[in-house]
């Protein structure tokens, strides 16, 4: 991935944590936008190498280049 380049996927409304919200990987950085507020908070720093992020209920599932993980919402934890 370029650096600079953002990747990123939509929580659907009633899907749990984070409905309506677009979730974006930038720089390394894990980003939750509100597009009704045009306000973005940072969730998580360092995700390095991001290529693929999609989201379930309260789960983001990231896959890097040299891992994956998940990142709950309900929580603002990775593991």
């Amino acid at each position: 991935m370029k650096a600079g380049s953002k990747i990123s996927c939509m929580g659907i409304i009633g899907d749990g944590c984070g409905g309506g919200r677009e979730f974006i990987i930038e720089n390394e950085v894990l980003y939750a936008y509100d597009e009704l507020t045009d306000e973005s908070i940072v969730l998580l720093e360092g995700v390095k190498e991001a290529l693929e992020i999609s989201k379930s209920a309260c789960i983001l599932f990231i896959v890097c280049k040299d891992r994956e993980f998940e990142f709950d919402l309900s929580t603002l934890s990775a593991s």
